[in-house]
């Protein structure tokens, strides 16, 4: 194939007499004449694309430097004619064509949608970090855009946090953040599901009972935790200044407990008690202690089934379908 269209190639180079200072014996012109009359016999061609790139550079390759074209070294390896291209690109195998169009079919074209975002359209809001500032300004977003969405609707908080401390007691927020969310699911018109999905920790236990009373409810292996607030760390603040603190955190602690005797059923002196030390409570020991409702066992309790279908909140509601009107 190479020799076929090398020859081919050649039929097109415009003929040039050899210079003067050059001369040709009889046999070079015996070799000469043969070429000429070889090049001059019709040579069957197939049509040839006019817009096809490969024989266009091939014709404007030829066109001004043809002796890029003649007696071209052969090199069984690589296809002929592609080292005159800049940045050669090779067909894709069938093989790559078929994985390219099974894979990246339904392969979305722009990038998907942060996790949030897509659970804020379930009415889901997930806290799974400690309550520290930049937690509570989303949580508290979430919440204030879910209510004007739609106020009728449930809001599911599913939590999974430590409260204002971290796993191992040191304290990373205020007081302020975990009261603050507290005090925006106080202001909502809506329903508020609580799902403790992990662990409940301090104010994110009194998060998860602060739920609409009957929607609260708890993993079977979940944890749930009250104790009393921490001091943050002083470093070199003066004497003065930690003991305003220290009746801060005093104050914060008779909120705390206030509340959560409101929401759990509890007098004041039982849970001020039993917050003397971190008290830890398994699903069923929550459930006896007031923080929730019910334990989501598997395959026997789930929330879904007690959402009411939207047909039916429609028609309790007063509101008729276009179609009926």
């Amino acid at each position: 194939m190479a020799s076929c269209l090398q020859a081919s190639m050649n039929s097109l180079l415009p003929r040039s007499s050899p210079p003067p200072s050059l001369s040709l014996n009889s046999s070079g012109r015996k070799n000469s004449k043969a070429f000429r009359v070889k090049a001059a016999a019709k040579i069957p061609m197939p049509p040839i694309n006019p817009n096809d790139p490969f024989l266009s550079k091939l014709a404007s390759v030829a066109a001004q430097s043809p002796e890029r074209l003649i007696a071209r070294p052969f090199n069984a390896d690589t296809p002929p004619y592609l080292d005159i291209f800049d940045s050669p690109q090779l067909m894709s195998s069938p093989a790559q064509v078929e994985r390219s169009v099974a894979y990246n079919e339904h392969r979305p074209r722009t990038p998907p949608p942060d996790l949030p975002s897509m659970l804020l359209d379930g009415r889901i809001v997930y806290i799974g970090m400690p309550l520290v500032p930049a937690v509570t300004e989303l949580i508290v977003a979430e919440l204030m855009y879910l209510q004007w969405l739609d106020p009728k609707e449930p809001i599911y908080i599913y939590i999974n946090s430590t409260g204002t401390t971290r796993d191992d007691g040191e304290t990373v927020g205020m007081e302020s953040e975990g009261f603050a969310i507290y005090d925006s699911l106080m202001q909502l018109k809506n329903e508020v599901h609580t799902v403790c999905v992990g662990a409940a920790i301090g104010h994110a236990c009194l998060l998860l009972s602060a739920g609409t009373k009957g929607k609260r409810f708890m993993m079977p292996h979940s944890k749930a935790m009250i104790q009393q607030p921490r001091v943050p760390s002083s470093g070199l603040m003066p004497a003065s200044d930690v003991l305003i603190r220290a009746r801060e955190v005093i104050t914060n602690r008779d909120i705390l407990v206030g509340l959560l005797a409101k929401h759990t059923g509890n007098s004041v002196e039982t849970v001020a008690n039993v917050m003397r030390r971190p008290y830890y409570m398994d699903a069923l020991k929550a459930k006896e202690f007031g923080v929730i409702d019910k334990v989501l066992w598997r395959g026997q309790e789930k929330i879904i089934a007690d959402v009411v279908p939207s047909d039916e909140f429609d028609k309790n509601a007063g509101i008729r379908s276009a179609e009926r009107v």
